[in-house]
């Protein structure tokens, strides 16, 4: 087990977290897929494993403290350390509100999973990272967080949301800053999923690509940057 990456992917039952799981397991690693709904993440774990793919499920809530740190304590007790963690997991529940419209709750839920989840996460996680001998953390975020395209209005939770996740990779990245462990941010595009439709042009693995890209990069690799497509994309 010391030769193989051990990954964490959370939201990895669907959409580009699914895409993730798959490619990492395709490139070697051993990967523990997380979701909140049980039902559903076991049975895309399943999936995979039917594949011949290392890929398996723990549940995981990333709005839930002690979820987090159950996750960390299984990994720890079976692994002894982890290699990779995406933070994956998000929700979009205001497609037609704007910052005038938005309520709070709305913006309260979004900011609860899109934000503070995967600090939760990176919280209870960092110290199982800082055993690898090189430790990397993907959150995915969006172009909907970048300030350079913060223009056009609507969607207020949801930009709110991914924005403070950018604030959040570099923070983490700063404050993780000569230890063995970096923190990229990702913007997997437009992706067919039930959060980007069916008429999205990127499938799941390709919005997949750059997420697992970054979580796969050696010694000298980006630190502390927002990608896309393999190449960086303005904060």
């Amino acid at each position: 087990m010391a030769d193989r990456k051990i990954a964490v992917v959370t939201g990895g039952n669907k959409g580009v977290g699914h895409g993730a799981c798959r490619l990492l397991a395709e490139a070697g690693a051993l990967v523990v897929l997380t979701a909140r709904s049980e039902k559903r993440g076991r049975a895309a774990a399943d999936a995979l494993a039917g594949e011949g793919l290392d890929v398996r499920f723990h549940p995981l809530d990333v709005t839930g403290e002690a979820s987090a740190k159950t996750l960390a304590g299984f990994l720890s007790g079976e692994f002894g350390r982890l290699d990779i963690l995406i933070n994956n997991a998000a929700i979009l529940n205001d497609r037609s509100m704007t910052a005038l419209t938005v309520d709070m709750n709305t913006l309260a839920e979004m900011m609860d999973t899109n934000a503070f989840g995967p600090l939760r996460v990176s919280q209870a996680l960092v110290p199982l990272l800082k055993k690898s001998p090189a430790g990397r953390i993907v959150n995915v975020s969006s172009w909907f967080g970048s300030m350079s395209d913060m223009h056009g209005g609507g969607y207020a939770a949801y930009r709110t949301s991914k924005a403070a996740l950018n604030a959040l990779t570099q923070i983490l990245a700063d404050d993780l800053s000569g230890t063995n462990i970096t923190v990229n941010a990702a913007c997997p595009g437009w992706v067919r999923s039930d959060m980007g439709g069916g008429g999205a042009p990127k499938s799941w693995e390709e919005g997949a690509d750059t997420p697992v890209w970054l979580a796969l990069q050696g010694e000298g690799g980006p630190n502390k940057g927002f990608f896309q497509d393999r190449k960086p994309h303005p904060w």
